[in-house]
């Protein structure tokens, strides 16, 4: 007699346990079948992962059943849900470009919605293997042990520095003297206003630096240089946008058009080091989905809004995001993801905040290696619906 136990589980959960549950302490053997199956809901055209069964169909012969595991490769994908510019993994996860790059190999994708800040806690504490973030909050801790390398350039120009538009400063260089509000002493907007300023030959690090840096949450930002408590701020988007909209504000550095730094990807792709040794065929397969979504966003920023908004990931309206997804650079590539993160080392060992002992081509190798399977850039036609990688 056959019979059918069906229960939730999450995906990457041991086999053999979940045997052991479902048979309500049945013995196992090792010849018991396990079947997974994805259902899959289709909305206007999107697909959605609903759920995840395990379909036990047990054959009991002296109170014995077989087991078999399935050690198919998963592939643990975090994306952002509190970012409109995360809207590349938001696309690929709502489209199923993940899925589709992975199944094409023989492996399978997890997906963990989160927070961004929440990216490297899991991280650390093993819990995803790829995910997607500002290039210059990932450059430091690598050098310090964070074991992540870059696989792909999402988009450029989310960044940007605004000043009161009476308050007297006019550009980066009346800033000498003064005090910038930013998200994090070790966000990239430090960073690259850092690379900025010693450009201009400000001193920014140290008892003598020419200006000084107070952290308030991203959330805070605007209301502290309205009141008068810092001289400047430095925010990512959707922030510049909220900020310009209600706020007498003057923009002093925008990332997406300042000549330093219109052609660095300000955002980035990024697996674990363990992944690029042990599964790299994997990391390449999310590289292409990322792509695929950033492509998508690059065509169809109308449309990867409502993406982004139907699926929960952002609050706001289609216009709204759409604007901000169209003002952002979201053709992806390698090349210039790779020129951008030289271009940061280099900089930012000469302002101190890289250690001067680093090699620049033993950390390239670390940070971002060269991995097959990744194209140079991936293009979408609305028209045919189709993709077309180079």
């Amino acid at each position: 007699m056959q019979e059918i136990y069906r229960i939730r589980i999450t995906i990457y959960k041991d086999k053999a346990a979940v045997c052991k549950k479902a048979l309500n302490g049945h013995i196992v053997t090792e010849n018991y079948y396990i079947h997974e199956e994805k259902k899959i809901m289709r909305k206007k055209g999107l697909l959605k992962k609903i759920t995840a069964a395990v379909t036990v169909a047990a054959m009991l012969a002296a109170g014995t059943v077989i087991c078999q595991a399935d050690d198919t490769k998963v592939v643990r994908i975090q994306v952002s849900k509190d970012t409109v510019c995360g809207v590349a993994m938001q696309v690929a996860a709502e489209n199923g470009y993940f899925e589709e790059e992975l199944e094409a190999i023989g492996q399978k994708c997890e997906v963990t919605v989160a927070a961004s800040s929440e990216t490297v806690d899991l991280i650390t504490a093993g819990k995803i293997d790829a995910a997607f973030g500002l290039a210059c909050n990932f450059i430091t801790p690598i050098s310090n042990g964070l074991a992540v390398s870059f696989v792909t350039g999402v988009h450029k120009g989310c960044t940007k520095f605004y000043a009161k538009a009476d308050s007297g400063i006019s550009s980066l260089e009346d800033l000498k003297g003064k005090k910038i509000g930013v998200p994090s002493l070790s966000d990239s907007s430090t960073l690259e206003v850092k690379r900025k300023l010693a450009d201009l030959g400000f001193v920014v690090n140290g008892a003598d630096a020419d200006v000084n840096f107070v952290a308030y949450a991203m959330s805070d930002l605007a209301m502290a240089l309205d009141n008068g408590a810092v001289d400047a701020i430095g925010v990512h988007e959707p922030m510049g946008t909220m900020i310009e909209a209600n706020y007498d504000v003057i923009k002093l550095l925008d990332t997406g058009t300042d000549e330093k730094f219109k052609d660095e990807y300000c955002c980035m792709a990024l697996v674990t080091q363990d992944m690029i040794k042990n599964n790299p065929e994997g990391a390449a397969a999310f590289a292409r989905a990322v792509q695929k979504g950033a492509a998508f966003a690059s065509a169809n920023p109308e449309e990867a809004a409502k993406i982004q908004i139907e699926g929960g990931y952002v609050s706001g309206d289609v216009e709204t995001n759409a604007g901000i997804i169209k003002g952002l650079d979201f053709n992806p590539g390698v090349t210039a993801a790779r020129d951008t993160f030289k271009n940061a080392f280099t900089d930012l060992q000469a302002t101190g905040d890289l250690n001067k002992d680093l090699d620049e081509k033993e950390f390239e190798e670390k940070a971002f290696p060269v991995l097959d399977g990744v194209p140079e850039t991936t293009t979408y036609n609305v028209e045919t619906g189709k993709f077309a990688q180079e």
